[in-house]
């Protein structure tokens, strides 16, 4: 497929003079994304172009929470999005559109990840006994917009893990799968990343 030419930021314009937003609705409905699919698999770049406007705003607030910092997430959102286009064949109709998406750009933030070391996991699990408990907390009272920005400030692998369980519904057996982990140590780190959480949501409320 011959999309973008020169990289995404010469069809669309540079990425930092958009206006992102961490809305959690995208412009266009799932079923409006999914009519876009042939018209993008054949070069239309009306479509192409609509179908990046309608799913540009929810994936940069998912890699943003990846990555916890604009610039880099600008970039993982660049490379999603090349990817997306690259697969569309793959697309099967079968499931929600915006779903498969979203796997596009989880990988794609996770690739981002591995590449600069940032999964790399040095804590000793047995730090974290005590910490298992699934009763309600403070991170489940919180604000979108509030809980996205402390998310960024969790230690990469810890937002990684928290991502994908809490925000992406992944179960711990995918996400030890996706990352070479085993479950043990996924579920220490998502208790140790809801913990830090509520400290700093503990903070905000002083």
């Amino acid at each position: 497929m011959n999309f973008f030419p020169g990289r995404m930021k010469h069809f669309f314009g540079k990425l930092h003079l958009i206006s992102w937003t961490t809305s959690d609705d995208p412009p266009a409905g799932g079923s409006a994304l999914e009519r876009l699919v042939p018209a993008c698999r054949s070069g239309d770049r009306t479509a192409q172009k609509r179908l990046f406007d309608a799913l540009a705003p929810k994936m940069m607030a998912l890699c943003l929470r990846y990555v916890g910092d604009r610039p880099t997430a600008e970039d993982v959102l660049q490379e999603g999005f090349i990817s997306l286009f690259s697969r569309l064949d793959s697309y099967s109709g079968a499931g929600s559109f915006e779903g498969w998406a979203r796997r596009i750009f989880v990988n794609t933030a996770l690739m981002h990840l591995r590449k600069t070391d940032a999964l790399k996991l040095s804590d000793d699990i047995g730090e974290a006994r005590g910490l298992f408990s699934e009763e309600a907390t403070p991170v489940q009272k919180i604000g979108y917009r509030e809980l996205t920005g402390l998310i960024a400030k969790l230690p990469p692998d810890a937002r990684t893990i928290f991502n994908m369980f809490v925000i992406e519904g992944y179960s711990h057996k995918e996400i030890a799968q996706t990352l070479g982990l085993n479950e043990a140590t996924t579920r220490s780190k998502l208790q140790r990343a809801r913990v830090r959480l509520q400290e700093m949501i503990k903070g905000l409320e002083k």
